[in-house]
């Protein structure tokens, strides 16, 4: 059975940083792309970023690039997302999702597994 469990949501305030973990199971995750999207109140489910099985690519969201920084760790089977400079805007329940495919993608139907996800809140 698969599992993606997310973990390091909470609250901050505006400029300071969180780092997400996504800790797998039950897949071979050094053959999986990964990725981080995040769902605003109100809004719909979007992406964040993405990091290709090897950590050789990632690609980010306009929105969250310069400040997010995706990582993965195959020796643990757990991927990362360093979170700095947050604004309120960033205020979501951030998932972690898994591809087997071997491309980086931003759209969601590309992703197989996902997490159950973890609340990000961040006061103005």
């Amino acid at each position: 059975q698969v599992r993606l469990v997310e973990t390091g949501g909470g609250w901050v305030q505006t400029g300071n940083s969180l780092l997400l973990s996504c800790a797998t199971s039950g897949l071979t995750f050094s053959r999986h792309s990964m990725a981080w999207f995040r769902r605003a109140p109100g809004k719909d489910r979007e992406f964040v970023a993405v990091i290709m099985w090897d950590g050789s690519t990632t690609y980010y969201a306009e929105s969250v690039k310069g400040r997010f920084t995706i990582s993965r760790d195959n020796t643990n089977n757990t991927m990362y997302m360093r979170m700095n400079a947050l604004k309120p805007e960033d205020t979501a329940v951030y998932y972690c999702a898994a591809s087997s495919a071997v491309v980086v993608d931003s759209r969601e139907e590309f992703y197989t597994y996902w997490g159950q996800g973890t609340q990000v809140t961040v006061a103005s």
